[in-house]
C-alpha cells in the first residue's frame, strides 16, 4: 500500500499491522528484519498521522508504548481465576512424593506427561484481551486482588497490544522480567548519571513496573514472557498446557523456548539437570523449574489445595551460599511485636545480592545452629531475596566467641518481652505505645474491619508519625485540621474529610474496638465472642484466665495473650486515652442465650457481587448469625450466598448439590432466627 494513495485510516491501520510486525521479529524473536533508521520512520510518519486524525488512534497503537500521564495511585484489579502460588520442591524426596500424589489423584497405571519449563525470577502478571485487544494489565498481588498496571504494561514491547484472537475475553499469565544484557547495560547508564545502582535484575523490574508514571517505566528495558492462561471466555483452547503454550507462540506472546514435555520422575529429573546446565547461559534470571501435569482436564480433576495447585509444582535450585563472619546479633520489633534476632555480617556478596544482615528467626533457631557471636557462618539466599544464616563453621570459632542472650525489656519502648507456652517466637507486651510498632498498629487500627476511619492510607501514617504529629492511635482523636493540612498532599479539603471520618469512627462496636487494638491471636472472631460473652470492656480487660477460657474458641494460649495485653500498664493506659477521646459503643449484658437459626452451625462460602451487601457486611452478619464462613466449597458447606459473576465456587456448588443463596433469600432466613 502506498502512502499516497490510501485513506488516513487505512494507512494508520497499515502502519500499525507492520511496525507491530516488526517489533515481534526485533523484541522476541531477536530477529531484525528493517534498519532502525527505517522503523524510526514508520513510527513519526504514524505518529503525526494520529496526530492529524486523533478519531482513528486506538489504544493498541505502537505509539501508545511511550507512556502516558503519571498516575496518582494504582487502582486494585479483583482476578477473576486467582494467581495461585505454586508449592516447593527442594529435593528428589520432594519431587518423588508429588508425581504420587499426582498418580494417585487420577488413579494412573503409568507415568504422567508433564509440561515443564524455566521458573522465572521476576514479577508475575496477567494480561486481558477483549476480543484481540490488550485492555487490562495487574500485578499477581494477593493471589484474588492485584494492581491494574495496564498503563505501565502497555510499554513492554515483547507484550502484544493486540492478538489476532476473536475471543470475548483472553487472560494470559505470565512474568515481567528485565534481561540479563538490559540489566547490566540499565545500570551503565546509572552509573554514568551518577544513580543509585539496582542490586539485580528482579529488584529492578519489580521497581520499573510499579512507576506510577508510565514515562519512567517506558525508560526500563523490560520484557515479558508467557506460561499459562487465566479466565478465557467464547473460544475452545488445545487440550493439554504443552498445546496451549504453543497456540500462545502462535498468537506472538513470547513463551519460553527452553519449555518441555517429560514423562514420570525420570523425565522430571533429566529435565531439571539440563536446564541446571543452561541455566548461566540463560539471558534471564531463573531460580528452579515448574512442572504441571499436561493434560488439562487431568489438572481439572487433581484440583486446588488451599492456596495451590495440585497439578503443579516449582523444584528450586539449590540456593547460592558464600561464608562471612557474624559480627553481632540485633533484635528488631515487628508490628505485632514479634522480636526477631538479625544477624550483623561482613558483608559478603551471594546471589546478586550484597549481603550485611540475615534472619535468625527465632532464639530456638540461634541455639540450634549453635551460632555464637564471632563465628565464620555460610550464609544463603534463601529461595528468592531473604538472606538466611545456613550454619555455623565451628572448626573456625575464635577464641573470644559470645553466646546471644535475649533481653527482657523492648528495646524501643521499654515494655516487658515475653515468650507464651508453645510459641517459638518472643514479644513486645507494649503493643500500643511501642515506635516500632506504632505505624502498623495505627493501620490496623483504622483499617475498614476495625475502627473504619476511611482515607487513613499507608503514606499518611508514615507522614504523621515520622513527623511526630501522632505518637499512638490515642493522638488520632486529638487531631485538628491545621496540623493535617501542613502535611504533604494534603490540603484543607481532605483534611477536613480525614477528621470527619475519625469523629464518625467515634462511635462504633465493641467488637471492633477489641479487634483493632491489635491483641496477639485476637481476629475479628475473636473479637465478636468476646464483645458478646462479656458485654463490657471493663469486664474482659479484668477477667481473670478461667473466665476467659468460658468464651468460645478461646483456649489457653489466647486467654494468655489476653491476659498479657490487659496486664500491661502502658496498654491499659494506651487503651484509657483512646475512651477519652469520646469512643464509644453499646454495651449490653453477658450473653446469657444463644442465637438460633438456619445458619447457625453452617459453613457458608461467598462469591460473587451482592446487590447491597460487601463481603466484609455479609461475613459479619452471617457470623452474628452462628455461621462459620469458608473460603473454599466443598461436601461440608451447608450454603453458598452468590452474587453477580459467581465463579468457580457457584459451580462446584451446583455440581455437589448445595443449596445457593441469593441475597434476598439470605435476608428472609436472616429475620426466622430466635433465641433460645
Amino acid at each position: 500500500m502506498s502512502a499516497g494513495s490510501a485513506t488516513p485510516a487505512a494507512r494508520i491501520a497499515h502502519l500499525k499491522r507492520e511496525i507491530e510486525q516488526h517489533n515481534y521479529h526485533y523484541y522476541v524473536l531477536d530477529q531484525p528484519t528493517i534498519a532502525d533508521a527505517e522503523w524510526d520512520r514508520l513510527f513519526h510518519e504514524l505518529k503525526a498521522l494520529e496526530e492529524a486524525h486523533p478519531e482513528f488512534a486506538t489504544p493498541d497503537s505502537p505509539t501508545q508504548r511511550v507512556g502516558a500521564r503519571p498516575l496518582d495511585e494504582f487502582a486494585e484489579v479483583t482476578h477473576r481465576v486467582p494467581m495461585l502460588s505454586l508449592g516447593n520442591a527442594f529435593s528428589d524426596e520432594d519431587l518423588v512424593h508429588f508425581d504420587r500424589r499426582c498418580r494417585e489423584g487420577l488413579e494412573a497405571a503409568g507415568d504422567i506427561e508433564y509440561a515443564c519449563e524455566p521458573k522465572y525470577d521476576g514479577l508475575a502478571i496477567s494480561l486481558t484481551y477483549e476480543r484481540g485487544v490488550f485492555v487490562q494489565g495487574a500485578t499477581r498481588g494477593d493471589g484474588a486482588v492485584g494492581e491494574d498496571v495496564t498503563h505501565n504494561l502497555r510499554t513492554v514491547k515483547t507484550i502484544p497490544l493486540s492478538i489476532d484472537s476473536d475471543a470475548a475475553r483472553l487472560e494470559v499469565r505470565g512474568e515481567v522480567l528485565m534481561l540479563k544484557r538490559d540489566f547490566e547495560a540499565l545500570n551503565a547508564r546509572q552509573a554514568e548519571k551518577g544513580d543509585k545502582l539496582f542490586v539485580n535484575p528482579r529488584n529492578a523490574a519489580a521497581g520499573s513496573l510499579r512507576q506510577l508514571d508510565p514515562r519512567l517505566t517506558a525508560q526500563r528495558p523490560l520484557s515479558f514472557f508467557a506460561y499459562g492462561l487465566g479466565a478465557v471466555e467464547g473460544i475452545a483452547l488445545p487440550e493439554t498446557h504443552a498445546a496451549q503454550m504453543d497456540w500462545l507462540e502462535a498468537l506472538r506472546f513470547p513463551v519460553s523456548r527452553e519449555r518441555g514435555v517429560a514423562r514420570g520422575t525420570e523425565g522430571l529429573r533429566g529435565y531439571y539437570a539440563a536446564l541446571g546446565t543452561k541455566r548461566p547461559a540463560l539471558p534471564y534470571d531463573i531460580d528452579g523449574v515448574v512442572y504441571k501435569v499436561n493434560r488439562i482436564a487431568d489438572q481439572q480433576r487433581l484440583g486446588y489445595v488451599s492456596r495451590a495447585p495440585r497439578f503443579a509444582i516449582a523444584h528450586k535450585f539449590p540456593a547460592e551460599e558464600a561464608t562471612t563472619e557474624l559480627l553481632g546479633i540485633d533484635v528488631q520489633v515487628g508490628r505485632t511485636g514479634a522480636i526477631t534476632p538479625v544477624a550483623r555480617l561482613k558483608p559478603v556478596f551471594v546471589g546478586g545480592t550484597t549481603m550485611s544482615n540475615a534472619t535468625l528467626h527465632n532464639e530456638d533457631e540461634i541455639r540450634r545452629k549453635g551460632l555464637m557471636i564471632g563465628d565464620t557462618v555460610v550464609v544463603r539466599r534463601a529461595g528468592d531475596v531473604i538472606p538466611e544464616v545456613a550454619a555455623v563453621i565451628e572448626a573456625q570459632r575464635p577464641a573470644g566467641a559470645q553466646a546471644f542472650v535475649m533481653p527482657t525489656h523492648c528495646p524501643e519502648c521499654g515494655s516487658a518481652i515475653v515468650k507464651l507456652d508453645g510459641e517459638a517466637i518472643a514479644r513486645c507486651t507494649g503493643g500500643l505505645i511501642c515506635p516500632a510498632q506504632v505505624k502498623q498498629s495505627i493501620l490496623h487500627f483504622a483499617q475498614r474491619r476495625a475502627m473504619d476511619i476511611e482515607g487513613l492510607g499507608d503514606k499518611l501514617v508514615e507522614q504523621l508519625v515520622d513527623q511526630k504529629v501522632v505518637r499512638n492511635a490515642a493522638d488520632l482523636y486529638r487531631l485538628g485540621v491545621s496540623a493535617l493540612a501542613a502535611l504533604e498532599r494534603m490540603g484543607d479539603k481532605s483534611a477536613a474529610n480525614l477528621i470527619d471520618a475519625i469523629a464518625k469512627s467515634r462511635e462504633t462496636t465493641l467488637q471492633r474496638f477489641l479487634f483493632g487494638l491489635g491483641i496477639r491471636h485476637v481476629g475479628e472472631a475473636t473479637a465478636r465472642d468476646l464483645a458478646r460473652h462479656f458485654g463490657a470492656l471493663d469486664a474482659i480487660i479484668n477477667a481473670p484466665l478461667e473466665r476467659l477460657l468460658e468464651v468460645r474458641d478461646v483456649g489457653p494460649v489466647v486467654a494468655e495473650s489476653i491476659r498479657r495485653f490487659f496486664d500491661e500498664p502502658h496498654n491499659r493506659e494506651a487503651v484509657a486515652q483512646l475512651r477519652a477521646g469520646g469512643i464509644t459503643w453499646p454495651e449490653g449484658e453477658p450473653a446469657a442465650a444463644s442465637l438460633q437459626g438456619p445458619f447457625t452451625g453452617k459453613t457458608v462460602v461467598l462469591t460473587g457481587t451482592l446487590p447491597t451487601l460487601s463481603r466484609d457486611d455479609a461475613k459479619a452478619l452471617l457470623e452474628a448469625a452462628g455461621a462459620k464462613v469458608s473460603g473454599s466449597v466443598s461436601k461440608k458447606t451447608d450454603f453458598v450466598l452468590a452474587g453477580a459473576e459467581a465463579g468457580s465456587k457457584l459451580d462446584k456448588a451446583k455440581e455437589l448439590g448445595i443449596r445457593v443463596l441469593d441475597e434476598a433469600e439470605f435476608r428472609s432466613m436472616l429475620g426466622t432466627a430466635r433465641t433460645e
